[in-house]
């Protein structure tokens, strides 16, 4: 009986050890991290101080303008455009609308492309 007793003590001691080693391994993963993680701020840029953080424009904030333009047709041509080729960007041109209306669908309408509603027309 005394033999049986000391395998599970040397089980349980075996498995002691190997909990400990893993715990230390753990904590020394968590030291390099650490480590690395500070060598990798030293590296980075200070903070800017408050003089060089950004300022107002002397005209105060800049705000958002929404305007309607007037759409610009796209040249037809037996080739491929490509997007440098037109003209502007969104395939709009600099003239502004006479009417900055916003355009709305009509009345009765479901305002949705298929949408199986009865349409407007």
């Amino acid at each position: 009986m005394t033999s049986a007793w000391m395998e599970m003590a040397a089980g349980r001691g075996a498995l002691g050890i190997g909990l400990i080693v893993a715990g230390v391994v753990v904590v020394a993963l968590l030291l390099g991290a650490f480590v690395l993680g500070v060598r990798v701020k030293r590296r980075e840029l200070p903070t800017p101080k408050p003089d060089e953080q950004p300022r107002l424009p002397d005209g105060g904030p800049v705000r958002e303008t929404s305007e309607r333009r007037e759409p610009e047709e796209v040249p037809r041509s037996q080739d491929r455009l490509t997007p440098h080729e037109l003209k502007t960007h969104g395939n709009q041109s600099d003239r502004r609308s006479a009417t900055q209306e916003r355009p709305r669908w009509n009345e009765g309408s479901s305002g949705s492309f298929g949408s199986g509603g009865p349409g407007g027309r």
